[in-house]
């Protein structure tokens, strides 16, 4: 299956928000998949405490990754 977006970032949901704002200020518009809030939607548990992941569309992965890094250093 070929998708047209990337994951750009794992980690919290702190962190996630951070970047999902930067991202939305440049003109990139993030897709959040929150593992942890979609298995308590689902009624389940979930191990993975925490793990949201950030997926933009390919074509934009490189100025991502650059605010990203940017915005960590």
């Amino acid at each position: 299956m070929d998708s047209n977006y990337i994951k750009v970032f794992g980690g919290n949901n702190i962190e996630a928000k951070r970047i999902e704002l930067i991202l939305k200020e440049n003109n990139i518009v993030p897709i959040l998949k929150d593992e942890k809030e979609s298995a308590r939607l689902a009624g389940f548990g979930t191990p993975q405490q925490e793990l949201v992941e950030i997926y933009v569309y390919k074509d934009e992965e490189e100025k991502a990754l650059t605010l990203i890094t940017q915005l960590n250093s």
